[in-house]
């Protein structure tokens, strides 16, 4: 298993770290969890291409975490033809009617779609890239998933499991993917120290977590709760026993000379396992390099 993190800023403007999407490639199926705003092109510059991936896993419907779902849709869709199947996208409800609106008869990019079904030049450029005389509309295959459901693959599964945020508002999860052996957690946005969330990533090989901010500035006792703090983090990785940490949607404070070191050290006097301050395109290991004398 390949994870490449494709963005791991916050909803924050930022130049060096695109909106969340994590990439995981396991030979057969590529998956994609989380699509937010710059997540589709740091896919591409990680050297893949709509058409490569096979399953999209969303954990809620926050801007940040699905802008570019369309594009990875859309962009499968045009430029797949007939020699893809069509893209397999979980998450929880109501996942179809947000398609619905987007890529629906009636949904925001009707218009767009509706010229590439119809229109003569469009058609061709269809046929060009192995279609056929007529084209079918952009039809991915949806399944609404919730805490406990499992979706199978080749060699893999992956498990829904439950992370706090903002409900009632937004349906929020996290899930867990395990392949030969190796499991890692993705958390989306999941605050605070939550026991159901700790019991789910027990034991996981990697845990990629959300580390919104420090502890200490948060507005309110309720956004620490729903968005969590770097010691809520390393306090989550301890009791669940992680075996490595990977820090994730950090705020661009977060990115200020000095301040990730402490950060860091402050973590690890909780969590002694290795913490990697994920980067936009950083291939996440398995486990840690060894060290040799003289490197």
């Amino acid at each position: 298993m390949k994870i490449t993190l494709l963005g791991t800023g916050t909803p924050a403007p930022s130049l060096r770290r695109q909106s969340s999407g994590y990439l995981f490639d396991l030979g057969g199926d590529v998956i994609v969890m989380d699509h937010g705003p710059g997540a589709h092109n740091r896919l591409l510059e990680a050297g893949y291409k709509a058409t490569d991936v096979t399953h999209l896993f969303l954990t809620h419907y926050h801007y940040d975490h699905i802008m570019d779902y369309p594009r990875l849709v859309l962009t499968r869709w045009d430029h797949g033809a007939d020699s893809v199947p069509p893209l397999r996208v979980f998450g929880p409800s109501p996942l179809r009617e947000l398609t619905d609106r987007l890529i629906g008869e009636h949904g925001a990019f009707a218009w767009d779609i509706a010229a590439r079904v119809k229109s003569p030049a469009s058609l061709a450029v269809y046929q060009a890239r192995g279609g056929g005389t007529e084209r079918p509309r952009p039809a991915p295959d949806l399944r609404e998933v919730s805490t406990g459901d499992a979706v199978e693959g080749c060699g893999w599964t992956v498990t829904v499991g439950p992370a706090r945020h903002v409900q009632p508002h937004l349906a929020c999860q996290a899930y867990r993917l395990a392949t030969d052996g190796t499991s890692v957690v993705y958390s989306g946005d999941n605050g605070g120290v939550y026991e159901p969330f700790i019991e789910f990533a027990s034991g996981c090989d990697v845990l990629i977590h959300m580390n919104h901010f420090l502890s200490g500035t948060e507005l309110t006792a309720d956004y620490r709760r729903m968005t969590g703090s770097h010691l809520d983090v390393a306090e989550t990785a301890r009791r669940a026993g992680a075996r490595m940490l990977v820090l994730t949607h950090l705020l661009p404070q977060l990115d200020q000379p000095g301040v990730k070191e402490r950060m860091v050290a402050e973590m690890a006097a909780i969590y002694d396992g290795p913490i990697v301050v994920g980067e936009d395109l950083m291939t996440v290991p398995l486990a840690p390099a060894e060290r040799r004398p003289a490197d």
